[in-house]
């Protein structure tokens, strides 16, 4: 395993801290992934000094958690979380402790600590400091809870969702301890606020496993957060396209597609309609139409649940309901679907959707889907070549155009445009002012 390399503005933090007296270690995540061999994103600092006496010691300083022993010492335009040594009282709204005690201990501090892979601390002068066997579990690839996996849990309940997605992250296991207690204490979880459950889910689908949300599921995190993961889990799919459970398809899915926060979770929600139009024919065969309207609506709900933004709810849904989209094998219809979808962007994102559905698909099907993919990507690829218009901004015409023609402004004049654009999209070359103009005036005879 690699040795940990300090920061200069950091190690220069630690040097501070002790050059008057103090003990200081990085601690935490930043010891585990640099052990590991990855690049830490953060550098958290313990020490013996209380708060206040940080604050003395610094020019710049953010008093960030200042109750809980926590400030943030600015170094240029980066800060550093300084938290003094702590033990916590007791956790009565399963997220914060009632009261905390500032310590001299560092071994006090290390074990109110969620995972023994979390509760290692390093200094160049003491090296690295491992009391609860993190460097061990470390090396075994297993989330284990310092202590007792039902009191840290019962701590933060959040911690239960951390371990699925360090284990995501990491590809390591959870101790049957902790998958024990998680069983047991899951429904707790409901007192976890929607963002900080948002942000752990997110993290969890986005990392290099996103299968492992399966733990959640089978440790019953899931009938908390998301119940309508646990319906599809056991949504059967007796199909020729199918070889997977929906759940474990999706499963599937989110793990062949790139770690994009909007891709995975598209994956994640594109079958969530599934039970609602589920139906079997005489001879056996399950059937799911229009199984994607019913999901985008799911999806929405699930995703303003959870407090996500706008901007990525709508990207979302938009890919859940056209995820089923089939365009032709011509430039047409693969214009008009990019436009219907919402530009090109969201078409390339489609066209990554499409992909890993096929993917987890019955092996006998995917050579052929796949072949069919490539020849729409063939076609899009010239589409974009030639600069083809794709959008009502594109069009050569705008509605001042049209005014300025004659039109007067109102819905028959947005239903104009939308009748050029779609005869461009279908003969491109179409798109000038002079042919649009004239053609306006053609519709316009034609109607009355």
């Amino acid at each position: 395993m690699a040795t940990i390399e300090i920061p200069p503005k950091a190690e220069r933090i630690l040097r501070v801290l002790q050059e008057n007296g103090y003990e200081a270690y990085v601690v935490g995540g930043c010891v585990r992934d640099s052990l590991l061999g990855r690049k830490p994103e953060d550098w958290d600092i313990t020490t013996s000094a209380s708060p206040a006496q940080v604050k003395r010691l610094f020019a710049r300083t953010i008093d960030t958690g200042i109750q809980h022993g926590t400030v943030t010492v600015m170094d240029e335009k980066e800060g550093f979380e300084v938290t003094t040594y702590r033990i916590d009282g007791s956790y009565e709204d399963g997220r914060h402790p009632k009261q905390v005690t500032f310590t001299s201990s560092l071994e006090e501090d290390l074990k109110r600590r969620d995972f023994t892979i979390n509760a290692m601390a390093f200094s160049p002068e003491s090296g690295l400091v491992d009391l609860f066997g993190g460097l061990k579990d470390l090396r075994a690839g297993v989330i284990q809870c310092v202590g007792n996996p039902a009191e840290r849990f019962g701590e933060d309940a959040l911690r239960m969702m951390r371990a699925v997605r360090l284990a995501a992250q990491l590809g390591f296991t959870v101790s049957d301890g902790a998958r024990g207690a998680m069983r047991e204490l899951s429904p707790a979880l409901a007192k976890v606020s929607a963002e900080r459950i948002q942000a752990e889910l997110v993290k969890t689908v986005t990392a290099p496993k996103p299968h492992y949300l399966r733990l959640a599921y089978e440790c019953g995190l899931t009938a908390v957060f998301l119940p309508e993961l646990d319906r599809i889990m056991v949504q059967r799919q007796h199909n020729p396209h199918h070889a997977y459970t929906t759940g474990e398809h999706t499963l599937v899915a989110m793990q062949n597609i790139a770690a994009d926060k909007v891709l995975r979770l598209t994956m994640l929600f594109h079958d969530m309609g599934k039970p609602e139009v589920f139906e079997t024919d005489e001879q056996g065969i399950d059937h799911f139409h229009g199984h994607a309207a019913h999901s985008e609506v799911i999806a929405r709900r699930i995703m303003r649940r959870l407090k996500f933004d706008n901007e990525t709810t709508e990207k979302v849904c938009v890919l859940v309901r056209n995820h089923s989209r089939y365009p032709k094998l011509n430039a047409y219809d693969v214009r008009r679907t990019a436009y219907e979808i919402g530009g090109a962007e969201l078409f390339e994102l489609f066209l990554q959707v499409k992909r890993s559905d096929v993917l987890a698909q019955h092996p006998d099907v995917i050579g052929q889907k796949l072949d069919y993919l490539k020849e729409v990507e063939h076609i899009w690829r010239d589409v974009r070549l030639h600069g083809d218009c794709l959008s009502m901004k594109e069009l050569a015409v705008s509605g001042n155009d049209l005014i300025a023609d004659g039109r007067k402004p109102g819905p028959e004049l947005g239903a104009l445009l939308r009748k050029l654009l779609y005869d461009v999209l279908e003969f491109p070359e179409h798109n000038t002012k002079s042919y649009l103009l004239e053609h306006s005036r053609e519709l316009d005879e034609k109607a009355v």
